[in-house]
């Protein structure tokens, strides 16, 4: 058998016990020896609340019982993002887990829709949408078995992050994972190589191994500090630099969506837990001071605050790559694009995805690693483009801010396929990366920005028969709506954290 590898993660969070757990269970310790070093005295961002339904697999594939994780951290379900105020004036949009509609005689829904869409039997788009409607109903269902009516949709959660950490690192630990508590002074290099060969720590304890995961948060203390990889800056696309995240009393109605509302210098998200309500400002540090900033968001709290304001400093971007050398980066210490969509425990576990499949002997060969690099950075780029898209399709004119994001140069990427909605309504389906079509037409069309024309093969759908299909779907939603609980109910009945006299 080969030798095993070693695996030092530095930094714990939610990033390093992901990390952990993950290698710890499907590594096994057959082929990997893993260390985590953290310590106490060096706090994590710890803010993240929203998820996207990729988390649900990364559980399943560990073998986390859901009930039991989802009241250990407090969770709800999370079936979409309402955004308000990002299009037209005083309206709203929900971004679903779920598809609009099915295809009609092998066309696309949204083409058939658009063929009749100032119909009086029309309704608007996001009605044929389950997920959509059990977020504005504040419904909540498992979704069924493949072909079921209730079939077209996924779901997340909203959980604190401090706790899902901890959950992780009984489960990491479980299986074999060292915790060392320290903190790390000194990081000695291979004056040959210019690897890492160990990480000291402040007691002189000595930590060596064949890989080091950078799991440090915004220091990127390997990868950035030691290896010195530069970070490219995304901040012309996305230049909101600031958060303050202020916790507020829990939302008896545990609504099954994460709230986005557009201020004029940045937005705000509201983010339901069982025992309390995520609230936090994500503004341009150039329009708005982080003392006005609080003082906006306390304003704008539906119940009293439960923690003082915290204040988070970031840059969008990423590093310029993340595994150099024997050091791989993961989370923050790789790079950030802001919370908007949900994506940075997305970016974590894809990472970790990415580095088990390449999973390499005691060294790694060259080609791996450009391989490795170069699907992280594709997962980051078309996360940026989507994120950007809603900036970029702001109806706003109350702050520089959006002004400035209506008119800026966007990538490449983003601008073929806003054109080939635009010509068309062409939503391209990604091979890989994160976002379906489904998740840009609800954006974009939420946001005001409608095909100039129709696909020719969907008018070659007779229209009797469309405009037939488009009914029946309607009805069949609305029927599975009505046999649905509410959110809160279902949550009580199934997963409710057993002391919540805590929460009052």
């Amino acid at each position: 058998m080969a030798e095993k590898i070693k695996i030092a993660i530095v930094g714990g969070g939610t990033a390093g016990w992901m990390t952990a757990a993950a290698l710890a269970s499907l590594a096994t310790e057959r082929i990997c020896e893993l260390v985590l070093v953290e310590s106490e005295a060096i706090g994590t961002v710890g803010v993240g609340e929203a998820t996207i339904p990729a988390i649900k697999e990364f559980n399943d594939l560990l073998g986390i019982p859901e009930q039991d994780f989802m009241q250990y951290t407090r969770a709800t379900f999370k079936l979409g993002i309402e955004f308000c105020g990002w299009g037209p004036e005083n309206t709203s949009y929900i971004h679903p887990f779920g598809t609009f509609g099915e295809p009609i005689s092998g066309s696309d829904f949204h083409q058939q829709w658009m063929r009749f869409a100032h119909s009086p039997q029309t309704q608007p788009l996001e009605a044929y949408c389950l997920a959509a409607q059990m977020c504005r109903q504040n419904r909540f269902e498992f979704p069924g078995r493949e072909g079921d009516t209730h079939s077209s949709f996924a779901y997340a959660y909203h959980f604190d992050a401090g706790l899902y950490a901890r959950y992780l690192r009984r489960h990491a630990e479980d299986k074999g994972v060292q915790r060392t508590e320290g903190r790390i002074t000194e990081v000695r290099r291979n004056k040959d190589t210019g690897d890492i060969e160990a990480v000291i720590l402040e007691s002189g304890a000595q930590i060596s191994a064949d890989y080091f995961i950078d799991c440090s948060g915004f220091r990127s203390l390997l990868l950035g500090q030691s290896l010195g990889v530069g970070y490219e800056s995304w901040q012309h696309w996305l230049p909101c630099d600031r958060a303050i995240a202020m916790p507020s009393g829990r939302n008896p109605m545990q609504p099954p969506f994460t709230r986005a509302i557009a201020k004029a210098a940045g937005w705000q998200w509201q983010i339901p837990l069982q025992h309390r309500t995520g609230n936090g400002l994500v503004f341009q540090s150039a329009l708005l001071s982080d003392d006005e900033a609080a003082a906006s968001l306390r304003r704008s709290l539906n119940a009293p605050k439960t923690a003082t304001p915290r204040v988070i400093r970031f840059e969008a971007g990423k590093r310029a790559c993340s595994w150099h050398k024997n050091c791989i980066a993961i989370g923050l210490a790789a790079g950030f694009l802001e919370p908007l969509e949900s994506t940075s425990i997305y970016l974590i576990q894809s990472a970790i995805a990415h580095f088990l499949s390449l999973l390499p002997g005691k060294t790694a060969p060259p080609p791996l690693v450009r391989e490795f690099n170069r699907q992280v950075d594709l997962e980051y780029e078309r996360a940026r483009d989507f994120i950007i898209l809603h900036y970029h399709l702001n109806a706003r004119d109350d702050s520089e801010l959006w002004r400035y994001c209506r008119s800026m140069d966007i990538p490449g990427s983003l601008r073929a396929r806003i054109e080939a909605f635009r010509k068309r309504g062409y939503i391209e389906q990604y091979r890989f990366g994160l976002f379906a079509p489904p998740s840009w037409l609800s954006v974009m069309m939420g946001q005001g920005l409608m095909p100039e024309h129709i696909d020719t093969l969907a008018c070659s759908v007779e229209g009797v028969r469309a405009q037939h299909a488009l009914e029946s779907q309607l009805a069949m939603a609305q029927q599975t709506l009505n046999s649905m609980r509410s959110s809160s109910e279902f949550i009580g009945n199934y997963c409710a954290a057993a002391t919540m006299e805590e929460f009052s």
